[in-house]
């Protein structure tokens, strides 16, 4: 296999410290307990955080992983999961590791890693202390304010074979951020890799992939992914197109990828990628259009101009695209493309930190967000996104159960819903906003759907609106509506990291139809990937009750209450608003049967 150069990977480094002294004494218990280790704490948290095993080195691991603070999270909740099974052994005996990361250029062969990269990643694991870890400075900018962890300076290493001095961070957590329950026997199951390659379209498909920032400043990221999400918005519009959604496009954010790949993975015929530079306000836009199938280029193009004809850029890229493509443009859809979000570029830009925020799905991410999308609404208070991203933001609050203020915070989200279809009747994600904050915030299940519905109607590729419908409509009792909803969100984000939202709308309608086995086989699905999803548990406990099996439901629903002590049936969202009274008290009554408390 050809070697490849590779962008940007973070790279963990680990070993266990004192090993040899370890198998000194005992060598095959020390094999058996690392062996045990790396099974039931390691492989799980890998797989938790999309992390690569590049190879064993006895007592070491090399793991690389697309971004710095999925690498990060892992080495905390790994080193976490260590101290805790260690707390009763006798320190003599702990198996304790070290941790270093590194995020930097790597060079790929076959299977293996080489470069300054892993070298650099190998020798900061060795400066970490016992049970710690230790990033570079790349880490530590590409992590800051995104993950619960404090950073110590540690000053530039001179680190062994390496030029130059490495600025390096010593990293600091609380535990209780960090604990992860250990998993259920009854809960995990195997789950199969998704099928590949999807079948392609009947209508011409596409996937925008996210643009490379050229501007050699890291704060311009939320510009360029931003400018990418409002091209994939406005291709999405044009009803004679298959348009990939933004959340799986994104997933090759930092990768280094071969079209044709992406096109089986992502199931479409074409995909666009490029470039952004900014400099002031100055831009410089490059774009190409390739053939997944036969890995040619059918289009390229360079757009330069001033930060002020950025939604010109936009609209010139989606006309270039469009006209590559075998397919028929209605007038309308071109006529609603032209029309500018804003005036404001400060709003626009204020609105763009607000969705890279809302993107990284943190409890603090989320709050700033919604600083941003506030501060775009001030400056001009006609602009539409920002107000129904917020209505969006207030809903992941409410879902996670991160309100401060319940009734307060849901009639913001439900105003700031009806504000937005307000401003814009004719757009899918304004009128699908009101139409989930209808139902969601307000009970109103009949309006909602209404609103869902022309939404749909506006836009069928947007996955998020299907998405929002499955729920609804599962709300209403339409269980195998809702069902044939969620799966169209799925074929339009084949790969979201947010998939499981749609596994758990399954689970639940399958339920609410009686079909617990179904239900149960959702949640472990679920389970397999997000170990502590609380909603995953409690439905898993649900269909588990209905069908007897009595200490599962109760094991189930036990970890649900250790990972949220506040659970209760009378706070639990979908309770109270389904409309049919059947599945209320089905719900009801699986619940208290699992012992989630009323």
């Amino acid at each position: 296999m050809a070697r490849e150069q590779r962008k940007l990977a973070a790279i963990l480094a680990a070993d266990v410290v004192g090993y040899t002294r370890l198998m000194g004494r005992d060598e095959s218990g020390t094999l058996a307990r690392l062996r045990k280790n790396r099974s039931e704490r390691f492989d799980p948290v890998l797989a938790r955080y999309g992390g690569r095993l590049v190879k064993l080195t006895g007592d070491g691991a090399l793991v690389e992983f697309a971004s710095a603070v999925d690498a990060l999270s892992a080495a905390i909740e790994f080193q976490q999961a260590m101290a805790e099974a260690n707390r009763d052994q006798p320190p003599a005996d702990a198996l304790v590791f070290r941790m270093g990361l590194h995020l930097g250029d790597l060079i790929v062969d076959g299977d293996d890693l080489y470069g300054d990269g892993v070298n650099i990643a190998a020798r900061l694991e060795g400066e970490a202390p016992a049970g710690g870890i230790v990033v570079s400075r790349t880490v530590h900018e590409a992590v800051a304010g995104r993950l619960k962890a404090t950073f110590d300076e540690l000053g530039g290493l001179a680190l062994k074979n390496i030029d130059r001095p490495v600025q390096a961070f010593g990293v600091k957590w609380e535990p209780l951020d960090w604990q992860v329950p250990p998993a259920s026997e009854a809960i995990v199951t195997t789950i199969a890799a998704p099928q590949f390659p999807l079948s392609l379209p009947a209508r011409p498909s596409i996937a925008v992939l996210p643009f490379q920032n050229m501007s050699g400043d890291a704060e311009q990221e939320y510009f360029v992914d931003g400018l990418v999400e409002d091209i994939i918005t406005g291709l999405s519009r044009f009803k004679s197109l298959f348009v990939i959604a933004r959340n799986s496009t994104f997933t090759y954010k930092g990768k280094s990828i071969d079209v044709r790949v992406v096109g089986r993975e992502l199931g479409v015929r074409y995909v666009l990628e490029g470039s952004v530079r900014k400099a002031g306000n100055r831009l410089r836009i490059t774009g190409q259009l390739v053939d997944s199938v036969t890995g040619g280029h059918l289009w390229a193009d360079r757009f330069d101009g001033s930060v002020e004809d950025v939604f010109e850029f936009q609209d010139q890229i989606t006309a270039q695209v469009i006209g590559q493509l075998p397919t028929r443009i209605e007038v309308a859809e071109t006529e609603r493309l032209k029309a500018k979000p804003t005036s404001n570029l400060t709003a626009y830009e204020s609105h763009l930190r607000g969705m890279k925020a809302l993107h990284l799905s943190t409890r603090e991410s989320m709050d700033d967000s919604l600083r941003h999308f506030y501060r775009a609404i001030e400056l001009d208070p006609e602009f539409a996104s920002p107000c129904a991203w917020a209505a969006i933001a207030y809903s992941r609050r409410r879902q996670a159960q991160w309100m401060a203020d319940v009734r307060r915070e849901c009639a913001e989200g439900l105003r700031l819903g009806r504000r937005a279809a307000e401003l814009r009747d004719d757009d899918s994600l304004t009128v699908g906003a009101a139409g989930f904050a209808l139902a969601y915030f307000a009970g109103d299940v009949a309006a909602g759907l209404a609103h869902l519905d022309r939404a749909i109607a506006l836009n069928r590729n947007d996955a998020m609106t299907w998405h929002g419908s499955g729920w609804v409509r599962l709300y209403n009792g339409d269980h195998d509506v809702a069902i044939e909803h969620l799966d169209r969100a799925e074929r339009l984000s084949p790969i979201d990291p947010q998939r499981d939202q749609i596994w758990i709308a399954r689970a639940l309608a399958h339920f609410c139809a009686g079909r617990d086995e179904e239900s149960i086989a959702w949640c472990e699905k679920v389970l397999q990937w997000r170990p502590d999803s609380v909603i995953a548990l409690t439905r898993y406990a649900a269909g588990c009750a209905m069908l007897g099996r009595t200490d599962e439901a109760r094991s189930a629903m036990s970890r649900a209450l250790h990972l949220n002590p506040g659970l209760r049936h009378a706070n639990f969202g979908a309770a109270s608003i389904m409309v049919r009274q059947e599945d209320r008290e089905r719900l009801r009554e699986a619940n208290l049967r699992a012992g989630m408390p009323e």
